[in-house]
Order: structure tokens, then C-alpha cells, then sequence
């Protein structure tokens, strides 16, 4: 996608993701036109994880230790920056849709921090605080986090290759399809997978409100566009809590706490682009910005 803001894109195409090697050569081919003539002034890339995202790392712009097969020690950020000679921006896929969500709908602003998850065919989360996507340590990786499992009620194992039933292992897309057989979208509304997915994914907003004490919690990812999910998830989260945090946001704004994107699927594509406009900015102190 190319473009300056969700109004004004000039020209969009969807590239699988394949093999590296195939993926980033049709990646720079899409971009190289529009860099030698000038009209893309800089790249936001918003990547799947982990990604190594130190500056002064020998590694920066790497993914790293990612169970997407192929792609582990791939070095994403700097293949495309010297191919292509703009600055680039890079940052995990959940952070840039957390940030695209917060840049290009201003009432988010207001409401900082807060927490964008994913669900899709993996789960993801980034953090918003202070404006700007959280890194720490790494980058938050609450989509890996554990959560209770009852083996009773659920005797699928998941299908995480690092931790096994953990929230990504048990309540992603993939998840789904493996314990049940059908892909999500498929799934009737009154299939039992939906009341399984709620409480997992219930679980861990509250871990999420505990840990990070955001001011609102965005859900994006196609699983949480399946009818009836969020108001499902809504409702265990005020159980679960228990009446233990007092806030209004949670007792009486629920609907408002817990949401979908303003920019529905497209918040990583648009958030992207606030990246690479944050980082020509110098937002954050970004020294790629001194690329030519």
C-alpha cells in the first residue's frame, strides 16, 4: 500500500507470504518504481514476531525466533532498505495496527495507553503508552501468555511449537481450524468453539487490564469479526473481574472498553504508514531517518 492517510492511497496489492527469498523480491519490486521516481518518501514495515527491534543490535530489523517456517534469522528490515535506499520504519504488525489505530483516529489519544490484540491465524499484541509502541525487553508477546487450561472441558493440546497450549496454542485462527477441522469463518454460531474461544480469549483481556491497566482494549484479527464473539467476551471479562477493579470504563463502558478497529482490517496497512511518517518526523528518535 502506498499513500499518506486512509483517504489519500495511491495504489494497493496484497503479496502473499511465501518463502523470503520470492515474498521480499515481489515486495521491493512493488516499491522500487515509486522510490526512484520519488514518490515514496519512506517505508513502515509492520511485521509478524518476534522481531528484534534494538537499534544498536548487530541483529536490528531481524525476525528472529518466529514458528513461521523459513523465516527465523530473516533480515527483513535491512534487505528492503538497501534495496530500495528510503528510510524505513519497523515495528511488530500488532504495535503499527495499535498505532495506526491511535494516529489516524484521534479520540484514541485520549485514551492512552491502550492495548490493541489480534486474532487471526496467530494471536498478537501490542501496547500503545505515552503515543508510542511499546518495546521494553523485546516487545510485549502477551499472545504467547498462559492461561488456564481445562483439559476436561478442552483435551486439545494446541498447537504452539514453543509452549503448546498457550492463548496463541489454544485460541488462534490456526488453533481452531486443527482442534475442530474447519476453518473459523466457517464455523456455525452455534458451535461449541465459539464458547471455548470467548473464555480463552476472556482469560486474557483480564490478564491484559491487570498487567497493563489500559484505557481501552481494541480486538482486530478475523476470528473477532465472527458475530457475537466481542459481546461474549464482554461478558466473561465483567465475571471474571468480579467487581475487583473499580473503574467505570469496565462496570458501565464495556462496550466502549472492549472494541473492534475504526479501521477495521486495515489498521497494520494504515498504521504502517504513521510509522514511516512518524519516523521522517523523528518521533522517536529513529536514526534510519538519516538514510538517503
Amino acid at each position: 500500500m502506498i499513500g499518506s492517510d486512509p483517504e489519500n492511497i495511491l495504489v494497493e496489492e496484497r503479496i502473499p507470504t511465501t518463502n523470503p527469498e520470492e515474498t521480499i523480491r515481489k515486495v521491493i519490486e512493488f516499491f522500487s518504481p515509486y522510490a526512484k521516481n520519488g514518490t515514496l518518501a519512506a517505508i513502515g514495515i509492520a511485521s509478524f514476531g518476534p522481531i528484534d527491534l534494538n537499534l544498536g543490535s548487530p541483529t536490528y530489523g531481524y525476525i528472529t525466533s518466529t514458528p513461521k517456517e523459513g523465516w527465523k534469522n530473516v533480515d527483513l528490515h535491512g534487505q528492503i532498505k538497501n534495496k530500495l535506499r528510503i528510510p524505513v520504519a519497523f515495528e511488530t504488525d500488532v504495535n503499527a495496527a495499535a498505532f495506526g489505530e491511535m494516529y489516524w483516529k484521534k479520540e484514541r489519544k485520549q485514551l492512552d495507553p491502550f492495548v490493541y490484540m489480534t486474532v487471526g491465524t496467530g494471536i498478537g499484541v501490542g501496547v500503545i503508552v505515552n503515543g508510542i509502541p511499546l518495546h521494553g525487553l523485546i516487545h510485549a508477546e502477551a499472545g504467547h501468555c498462559s492461561i488456564p487450561h481445562d483439559w476436561q472441558k478442552d483435551p486439545f493440546p494446541g498447537v504452539c511449537p514453543f509452549h503448546g497450549d498457550c492463548l496463541e496454542g489454544l485460541a488462534s485462527g490456526f488453533s481452531m481450524y486443527k482442534r475442530w477441522g474447519i476453518a473459523p469463518e466457517s464455523l456455525p454460531n452455534t458451535h461449541p468453539a465459539w464458547e471455548i474461544e470467548s473464555v480463552y480469549l476472556a482469560q486474557a483481556i483480564v490478564n491484559l487490564i491487570y498487567a497493563y491497566s489500559p484505557q481501552q482494549i481494541i480486538m482486530g484479527g478475523g476470528v473477532c469479526q465472527h458475530t457475537g464473539l466481542i459481546e461474549s467476551i464482554r461478558s466473561k471479562v465483567l465475571k471474571l473481574n468480579n467487581g475487583y477493579l473499580q473503574s467505570n470504563r469496565i462496570t458501565n463502558e464495556i462496550d466502549d472498553y472492549i472494541q473492534l478497529p475504526l479501521l477495521g482490517n486495515r489498521s497494520g496497512a494504515f498504521g504502517a504508514i504513521a510509522l514511516a511518517i512518524g519516523m521522517k518526523k523523528d518521533l522517536w528518535n529513529n536514526p534510519s531517518n538519516k538514510s538517503t
